[in-house]
């Protein structure tokens, strides 16, 4: 069962949420993927029971397709946010972590194919391991972090959030005109270029820049 953490390991009070998120944030990530972009943003959502804890395994699908990791910052919500301004995004943050977007890429493709929904691509169970939160007050400059996932060893994907084409307080702000955002709930940003399938028996590590490193393996 997943419950919020911070990065002393100290479970939070606050409830479980839903997981907000926006994708074709990051330039680069939209031009590997050959995306179609829109001015008005990408928003879609997670279920709570999409989330897991990100260490020290965390299990994939092992008969949809391939797996594909997005890495994503990811902003943890501590007061109601509807239609909210900029200072009452930044009043809302508890923290930062690092949550893994997963994602069934033949899934989604064939779903995209037909002009259908692909919230089973990103949805299911399971689908977005997440790390432990580092409180706001720790975290100097949340637009400028560098993050980075390396699977076996090798970088796969390396992003700083100076880069995202709708930065956090912006993109929060848009979330809360659509869905209200509440306590326990989490913001997922967007991924940089580098997304790729993960196989069974994969170790992975993800960092936020001198925050958090935490090491974890892939498991069917």
């Amino acid at each position: 069962m997943y419950q919020h953490q911070d990065w002393q390991g100290q479970a939070l009070e606050l409830p479980l949420g839903k997981v907000v998120c926006i994708g074709q944030n990051y330039q680069d990530h939209i031009a590997e993927m050959q995306s179609k972009t829109a001015p008005e943003a990408l928003f879609f959502i997670k279920p709570a029971t999409s989330l897991v804890p990100l260490a020290p395994a965390f299990s994939i699908p092992a008969d949809r397709g391939e797996v594909h990791n997005e890495l994503e910052l990811a902003v943890l919500i501590a007061k109601p946010l509807k239609n909210a301004g900029f200072a009452e995004v930044t009043e809302a943050i508890w923290g930062y972590g690092l949550a893994l977007d997963l994602t069934l890429r033949d899934v989604q493709g064939r779903l995209k194919q037909l002009g259908r929904p692909w919230e089973i691509a990103k949805g299911f169970d399971g689908a977005c391991p997440m790390s432990p939160l580092v409180p706001k007050a720790q975290v100097q400059h949340p637009q400028q972090l560098d993050f980075s996932l390396l699977v076996n060893g090798e970088l796969r994907q390396q992003g700083n959030s100076a880069n995202m084409i709708r930065g956090i307080t912006q993109l929060i702000s848009e979330m809360s005109q659509h869905f209200t955002l509440l306590p326990g709930d989490l913001v997922l940003t967007g991924t940089p270029a580098g997304v790729g399938p993960l196989q069974a028996g994969d170790k992975l590590s993800v960092i936020l820049a001198d925050l958090l490193k935490i090491d974890s393996r892939v498991e069917v």
